[in-house]
């Protein structure tokens, strides 16, 4: 007894994700937009906070990504770590829309000013190896997204904080960084450049000197001689705060798991993008952080979906070799011998055809004037060039009628594997957005579940 494949069974349609629904929950307070890179989490994150805007909540959308398309979008020069209200924007009962795009490094800046006297603060800034670690140490980025959240959150001048997570290789990093970049400032390595500084005289300096040759001797060679120096006097300046990191970096885990946050795993249609997705809904059902569902981007549909890829092509051909398509009975012949003829001569020798198209007609008509023989000849190229047209419009929607069978597939593939995930499609649009107007169709889309085509 033979068992069934996937191909051969139905698949039943994943539950549809009402966007609406949750947008307009009150208790909704976070909407993180997260998944692979280029997949249209910058413009998902902006037409949800547009929509949620005009349905009448204070918005704020944190974006990450350093193209800028967000503040292109929204009609701003530019953006900064600092929201920014976006004009022609407004809803009922004071809904607005506020914009953002994080600085990492002066976040980094603010967190050192934020839980330091002056003094030490200003020390810590001109600290070459704080420095480093707050423009570009692995992780900063993702953990410097978590702050700001954080921040934007205990504020509370938003009811709804929407992120457009960091472009990372792997959308994981987001989750991963904040707990690295922690473990680091508040593990093993920075007690030991800590103890001299608490040891203190000669014999610290020798602790130093053992550990450090120990655990630093390569990036001493890398970096230059001076970096135990400033890393000792970064610690120094920083001991008070390194607790600090940790508690705030679970602080904001904690955050994510709340029952007011709700994550959306944006993705495309294609294979690469999905096996992230799928990766990233078990990652998350793991952590206990709750999804809302999938955001399916650029499916291609087609209005006139009942007509296969295979009868497309099998038009296209007829046309091409001179068939034509009896419509009752299915079947396919031959033209009549004089434009078969005409046909087959067109290929080799135009003005051959041109000569068999005059004889045609002055075998029907001996009288025909030699300008009413011309127009004949005109119109028979005429419909060979509607055929060719017609014929390359066949192929084309059988091209686009196969793309549409592979997404299928993909989607598919990744619905068996998590039936419980609601999914939304929003279908491929002829260019990219670049205003509130295209935010808004987008967002419509977003809402209606508009199939891909229609």
């Amino acid at each position: 007894m033979s068992r069934a494949t996937p191909t051969d069974t139905k698949m039943d349609a994943p539950p549809r994700l009402a966007v609406d629904r949750l947008l307009d929950d009150p208790q909704t307070r976070i909407v993180v937009c997260c998944g692979a890179g280029g997949v249209g989490k910058t413009t998902t994150a902006a037409a949800l906070g547009v929509r949620a805007a005009e349905r009448g909540r204070k918005v704020v959308v944190l974006t990450i990504d350093p193209a800028r398309r967000l503040a292109q979008s929204m009609g701003i020069d530019s953006l900064d770590n600092t929201p920014r209200r976006v004009k022609g924007v407004q809803g009922p009962d004071g809904g607005e829309l506020h914009a953002m795009m994080l600085d990492m490094k002066r976040t980094f800046d603010e967190i050192v000013e934020g839980h330091s006297d002056p003094e030490r603060a200003q020390a810590i800034l001109a600290n070459p190896f704080y420095q480093s670690l707050s423009a570009g140490f692995a992780g900063t980025q993702e953990y410097m997204a978590m702050e700001k959240l954080g921040q934007l959150r205990a504020r509370d001048d938003w009811d709804l904080i929407v992120v457009d997570t960091p472009p990372s290789r792997s959308a994981l990093d987001f989750l991963d960084a904040p707990g690295r970049l922690g473990s680091f400032l508040d593990g093993k390595f920075i007690r030991v450049l800590m103890a001299p500084a608490k040891v203190g005289g000669r014999a610290g300096m020798k602790f130093l000197n053992v550990g450090m040759s120990m655990m630093t001797g390569t990036l001493s060679k890398l970096m230059g001689a001076s970096l135990l120096k400033d890393v000792q006097t970064f610690v120094a300046a920083m001991d008070t705060m390194f607790g600090g990191f940790r508690t705030r970096a679970d602080a904001t885990f904690q955050l994510l798991q709340a029952p007011g946050t709700a994550f959306l795993v944006v993705s495309a249609p294609e294979p690469d993008a999905l096996r992230e997705a799928a990766y990233f809904v078990e990652r998350l059902a793991a952590e206990r952080m709750p999804l809302a569902g999938l955001v399916l981007n650029r499916v291609h549909g087609s209005g006139a979906d009942q007509l296969s890829a295979e009868r497309a092509l099998a038009a296209a051909e007829n046309l091409e070799e001179g068939r034509i398509v009896d419509q009752e009975s299915g079947k396919a012949g031959l033209r009549d011998s004089t434009d078969a003829d005409a046909d087959t001569d067109s290929a080799t020798d135009p003005a051959a055809r041109a000569g068999r198209e005059t004889d045609a007609i002055d075998a029907d008509v001996p009288d025909v004037d030699a300008e009413h023989a011309a127009d004949h000849v005109a119109d028979a190229d005429a419909d060979a060039d509607v055929d060719e047209i017609t014929a390359g419009l066949l192929r084309l929607h059988a091209e686009r009628m196969q793309v549409i069978a592979r997404e299928q597939r993909t989607r598919d593939r990744f619905t068996s594997l998590h039936p419980e995930v609601a999914v939304v499609e929003v279908a491929a649009l002829p260019g990219d957005v670049h205003d509130l107007a295209g935010l808004r169709a987008i967002g419509e889309r977003l809402a209606a579940g508009v199939p891909a085509g229609a």
